[in-house]
């Protein structure tokens, strides 16, 4: 099953998350010693001239009185980081008197720079940080911070400010541009801090103007329901709908029935209705044109016939896509058509290609998540990197549905973290453009969780980063004094799973990633060892959010202990203080919670 049924389950909790809370609520951590470095993007090259950050206490920061509200921002983030890291506070104006000793924020360029595309123009005596509308500057703003300061955005209430007034930036012209125009870290984290997730550079949770808004681009996801609706067509033409198990499907299940894919009529109402609303939505780049989430496709005659020809779902799925995009294209030539290669369909035909105005969104729910899916070794992820493969000959527009937590416990110890950056990279390799990362994106306080939206975060938007070295960054930084005994736990849990040989997917058992009782002791201890290294309250805090996997592997698979009924207490009190919402992605915590106490 698609794990979000539907774009309006995804669009309704983004809405409630956001309602939750929009302001930001950073607490910056001021610590004397530099951060190591996982990898720059900016400033990798030694050069003789370079400006000083010492001589720039009587520097002002120049925002045009017209800059769009995104730029404004930068102008106000590149204030507050620039105090936090060297004490000195440069006012904002917006004309510059002088010729020098400026930061311009969002000044013009002649060369031309895409949407997200950053450029920082470094001389002895000014800075220019610009960018592509919407969001360019204001990630360039974040990312001259990153690789001159080496300040991190690790959570939401925790940005890691080192303490420098004196820093030497290489003069010269830097540029960047991120691989993929669309990137979804999927947790509540960022919808529900849209701040934070902009310091993130997650292009996909908020309107908000001073964040520079959403990307344009759609996530692709099943849409047969409204392209052609059941329950305006189905009474009077049933032939619209799949021909499933020997009658015209009526089961509404997973957004169904699937359509008839072949039926003149159905290409053009479904091609009426994308047209419509593209009308009614002028900015978007993408729409979805996507099976339902059922596997009770139509089986009539001239499906079947393409299918057998093509030997896969997919050929009358992708011959209906091709004629929708076909005729909305001649209307709306820049918007491409997206369509899922997912369960049925994830095989590349043999001969039918998308066209040039067609996405491709590959789904990887059936594979291993403890191996990269390159992993030549790994039998569960051989098939999909076989269907990747074909169809990265065919299609240049290729997009990617992940799955990054364990939706039936989101909260127990889940081995995935060395798999995340190779992935990346490995989708990237294959043109991918677009990656939807999906974690417990409809519940906070999961396993792990700001560590993986660290890391999902960073990866998407520079997959060469060296992921290694971003885990250990955050761990060190983000749980200072204590973070040891939580490598070592990371470190061992994820050996152990490869050296049992395991193959766990997206719905593990806790047998499936390695918890028995032995195991779960020692994550316990681990966690206990942490938690008395802990020198403050803060990084107290954050051990026993951390923890709280520790707890649930116990409860799951600890075995009979006498201290299991203080053990579910526990953990019962810690998700309550650090606001876990659901324990699974069908459960919410609450209703979990009853449930434990009732045993």
């Amino acid at each position: 099953m698609q794990r979000v049924n539907n774009a309006l389950t995804i669009l309704l909790v983004l809405s409630l998350v956001f309602m939750m809370g929009c302001a930001m609520k950073t607490q910056t951590t001021q610590i004397g010693e530099k951060t190591m470095s996982t990898s720059k993007i900016l400033f990798n090259t030694k050069i003789d001239k370079q400006l000083d950050t010492s001589k720039m206490k009587d520097w002002d920061i120049i925002v045009a009185a017209d800059a769009i509200p995104s730029e404004k921002y930068a102008g106000e983030e590149f204030q507050r980081l620039f105090k936090d890291a060297t004490g000195m506070a440069l006012p904002i104006n917006s004309k510059a008197q002088g010729e020098s000793n400026h930061v311009f924020i969002g000044k013009a360029v002649t060369e031309k720079l895409e949407e997200e595309e950053l450029m920082v123009v470094v001389s002895k005596d000014n800075l220019n940080i610009t960018g592509g509308k919407p969001r360019g500057t204001l990630y360039g703003v974040y990312q001259f911070f990153e690789d001159a300061f080496g300040v991190r955005f690790l959570t939401f209430d925790n940005t890691y400010v080192p303490k420098s007034a004196d820093v030497k930036i290489p003069v010269g012209e830097f540029r960047y541009n991120p691989p993929f125009s669309f990137r979804w870290s999927f947790y509540t984290e960022n919808s529900k801090e849209p701040d934070f997730a902009a310091r993130l550079r997650i292009n996909t949770v908020t309107p908000a103007e001073k964040l520079g808004g959403n990307t344009p681009q759609n996530l692709i996801n099943h849409s047969f329901h409204w392209l052609v609706p059941f329950g305006t067509y189905g009474a009077e033409h049933p032939e619209y709908y799949a021909f499933f198990d020997g009658k015209r499907d009526t089961e509404t299940g997973g957004g169904g029935p699937q359509l008839c894919v072949t039926n003149k009529e159905v290409i053009k109402i479904a091609s009426e209705t994308v047209i419509n609303n593209l009308d009614q939505h002028p900015g978007l780049r993408n729409i979805s044109v996507s099976q339902a989430d059922t596997a009770r496709y139509c089986h009539c005659d001239a499906c079947e016939a393409i299918n057998q020809a093509e030997g896969t779902p997919m050929g009358s799925q992708l011959t209906f896509v091709n004629a929708v995009a076909d005729i909305v294209g001649q209307k709306h030539p820049n918007v491409k058509i997206g369509t899922l290669a997912y369960w049925y369909t994830r095989k590349a035909p043999k001969t039918i290609k998308p066209r040039s105005n067609v996405q491709i969104q590959l789904c990887s729910i059936e594979c291993c998540t403890l191996h990269p899916i390159d992993d030549p070794n790994c039998e569960k992820n051989k098939v999909f990197c076989q269907d990747m493969n074909d169809w990265s000959k065919i299609c240049n527009d290729i997009w990617i549905w992940n799955y990054n937590t364990n939706f039936r416990y989101y909260d127990l110890p889940f081995p995935n973290l060395r798999v995340i950056g190779p992935n990346i990279r490995y989708f990237q390799s294959n043109n991918a453009h677009g990656i939807f990362m999906q974690a417990n994106g409809n519940g906070t306080s999961g396993e792990l969780s700001d560590l993986r939206n660290y890391l999902i975060s960073r990866m998407l938007w520079n997959p060469n980063f060296d992921d290694k070295a971003i885990l250990e960054e955050f761990v060190k930084l983000n749980y200072g004094s204590a973070s040891q005994p939580i490598l070592e736990y990371i470190n061992m849990f994820h050996d152990n799973a490869e050296k049992a040989g395991l193959n766990p997917g997206c719905f593990p058992s806790p047998a499936d990633v390695g918890l028995n009782p032995e195991m779960c002791k020692k994550i316990m201890a681990y966690f206990d060892n942490a938690l008395k290294l802990a020198d403050n309250d803060v990084v107290k805090a954050r051990v026993e959010k951390a923890s709280i996997c520790a707890y649930r592997a116990m409860i799951e698979a600890g075995g009979d202990v006498p201290e299991r009924e203080a053990i579910i207490d526990k953990y019962i009190d810690l998700c309550k203080r650090h606001n876990m919402t659901f324990a699974s992605e069908q459960m919410q915590a609450t209703v979990f919670f009853e449930k434990l106490k009732s045993k």
